[in-house]
């Protein structure tokens, strides 16, 4: 298993650098990672056993029955699932379907696929935000995230980035505004991905977690189990060959789906964490709209991030910069030494001194 999932410690490897957050990070990181995990694993035989496994009939060979109740679709008789089983019928969704409505699956398929697309369409905003970043923090921060370098480079390092601050100041708004459009595609991203897996699964993803919650709490005489509806274990499939006579015969086939106890499974917890996932990015967007709003609070945010800079600096900073230079600076901070930021804060703080308070007044937030 850790051979199989070995190409993936290239995604969850920790960064040098850091130019994201933490929920930025648990979709592209995170969860394009875990569905790739999924992707792989309902690929492989070994762990997860044959897709499909259908009676034999008539002579024909079990392994023409599975290929081709693999390629077309199977059924199942919605009307079933709610009957008593072992008296009614033989199992969830096993009845005769001649006067009956047939649900046909064929979307466990192309599981594997979908999870994979899933998996690129995570990454997706997180490629995009690397290359318009441009490798800007990384040239800023010179390695500077261990305070464990001599004091003349660490005071020439310093130097560059005060000076790189004080110069481009006002020129970052692009910058930030391109992260916060990133961060936006996160959302889009994953309220999109589950608009798609309803239709991917006939409509039923949305109601899927909450069905799946009322199921436990309902009585076992009168639940019906809305996993094996959506991925059912057992389905019918339907045969048709030529006969002696050189008629046409029908064959109604039972086949075993054991790679549903998985795809159930990895359903539910998607349904979930999708949830948890679209309500923390939209917790993200906020706060960087009431620090668009709310100048006096970036200098809140800075102070948890530079723990040893001077409150008077990182307010003066804050009163002084744009939205861009604040965001910029903010990013610094999660790749530079605590030292290191108390020293640039307050070189900062002192030329905004300088340069008075009409240049701040100035500036467009």
């Amino acid at each position: 298993m850790l051979h199989l999932f070995g190409i993936l410690k290239h995604f969850l490897k920790r960064r040098p650098e850091v130019i994201d957050n933490a929920v930025f990070r648990l979709h592209w990181m995170f969860t394009s990672s875990l569905l790739m995990v999924f992707s792989i694993m309902i690929t492989a035989k070994q762990y997860v056993g044959q897709p499909i496994a259908c009676m034999e009939i008539d002579n024909i060979p079990e392994e023409v029955i599975n290929a081709y109740c693999w390629i077309h679709t199977t059924f199942a008789v919605p009307e079933a699932f709610h009957k008593e089983i072992g008296v009614e019928v033989p199992y969830p969704g096993i009845d005769n379907s001649k006067n009956g409505a047939e649900k046909h699956y064929a979307y466990y398929q192309w599981v594997c696929f979908v999870l994979f697309l899933q998996a690129i369409l995570f990454y997706t905003p997180y490629y995009i935000w690397k290359i318009w970043e441009g490798g800007l923090i990384t040239a800023l921060s010179m390695g500077m995230n261990v305070a464990v370098i001599s004091e003349e480079e660490k005071g020439k390092k310093r130097k560059i980035v005060t000076n790189y601050l004080s110069k481009h100041k006002g020129m970052h708004k692009l910058y930030a505004l391109k992260y916060v459009l990133c961060e936006c595609l996160c959302l889009i991203n994953v309220v999109g991905q589950m608009w798609l897996m309803n239709i991917f699964l006939d409509g039923e993803f949305f109601s899927y977690g909450v069905k799946v919650v009322q199921f436990v709490q309902m009585n076992q005489e009168e639940r019906v189990d809305p996993m094996i509806f959506i991925f059912p274990r057992m389905t019918k499939c339907r045969f048709h060959q030529f006969g002696y006579s050189g008629d046409v015969q029908k064959h109604d086939v039972l086949c075993i789906l054991p790679l549903n106890i998985v795809n159930e499974k990895i359903y539910i917890f998607i349904w979930f964490w999708f949830i948890i996932l679209t309500i923390l990015t939209i917790v993200v967007l906020i706060s960087r709209l009431v620090v668009l709003i709310f100048r006096r609070l970036r200098s809140r945010f800075l102070q948890g991030r530079c723990r040893l800079a001077a409150q008077n600096d990182l307010q003066m900073i804050c009163r002084h910069c744009d939205f861009g230079d604040w965001f910029l600076l903010y990013m610094l901070t999660k790749n530079v030494d605590p030292v290191v930021v108390q020293e640039v804060t307050s070189e900062l703080a002192g030329n905004e001194r300088w340069s008075g308070e009409e240049d701040a007044e100035n500036l467009v937030v």
